[in-house]
């Protein structure tokens, strides 16, 4: 997402996890779109009900920019690739 974006979306809320397992994200009434980030270590996210695993997923590194996702957020599992994994997530519709 651009900054001249932020106008678009109304911010719906926001989320932090420490996923150690396979987790889902809690969304927030009306939220379509997310953007994903991670910090310390990176993250494994999948969206199509497959269990993330340490080779299964999208690999998100720290050092990655944030993910913008437009999808269906309910179907979205996360867990660390590494120990350590702090991910935050910003909601909006």
């Amino acid at each position: 997402m651009n900054v001249s974006d932020r106008n678009r979306y109304k911010p719906e809320g926001y989320q932090a996890l420490a996923p150690t397992a396979s987790t889902a994200l809690t969304v927030p009434t009306g939220a379509r779109y997310a953007l994903i980030t991670t910090e310390v270590q990176a993250l494994r996210i999948t969206d199509d009900g497959t269990t993330p695993t340490l080779a299964v997923g999208l690999l998100l590194k720290v050092t990655d920019p944030p993910l913008w996702y437009a999808g269906k957020l309910e179907s979205i599992l996360m867990m660390n690739a590494v120990a350590g994994a702090l991910v935050k997530v910003l909601y909006y519709s």
